[in-house]
């Protein structure tokens, strides 16, 4: 992008989409989320889902870049590599039985992976504990 004068950030930010507004969820309200996985912001380009991620099949979107945040147990998370049996279940949107190759990244309370859009990607094992409690920070491409 070229600009004939100068920006500030907050500019920047409204210009690529990021909301240019202060948004806070109480802890009360992302604890009650993550019981169903739900969306607990949405505005503009950006989404944040807190979500309890179990063992299920690939998929693949192509506008939209996750940034999880690991908050809780922990899974085996596989990046990369080619989805098997892939079907387009809406537009942009990819799932599939698994993955075929791929990077495993073992994933725990702390960890943060990023992962850019038309990248598959996969929960694989989440059977030390159960489930894997994290956030999904989703920006459309």
């Amino acid at each position: 992008m070229i600009f004939d004068r100068p920006f500030n950030v907050r500019e920047k930010c409204i210009m690529t989409g990021f909301p240019n507004r202060v948004h806070y969820i109480s802890h009360d309200k992302t604890e009650a989320a993550f019981v169903k996985g739900a969306r607990i912001i949405e505005d503009d380009a950006l989404i944040v889902i807190a979500n309890r991620g179990r063992q299920r099949g690939s998929e693949m979107h192509d506008q939209t870049n996750h940034v999880f945040i690991i908050v809780d147990g922990e899974a085996e998370f596989v990046t990369g590599g080619t989805m098997i049996d892939p079907k387009l279940i809406s537009p942009g949107q990819t799932r599939g039985s698994g993955i075929e190759g791929g990077t495993a990244h073992h994933l725990s309370k702390g960890d943060v992976i990023t992962i850019p859009a038309k990248t598959p990607h996969q929960w694989k094992d989440t059977s030390k504990t159960g489930s894997v409690c994290y956030y999904a920070v989703n920006f459309q491409a």
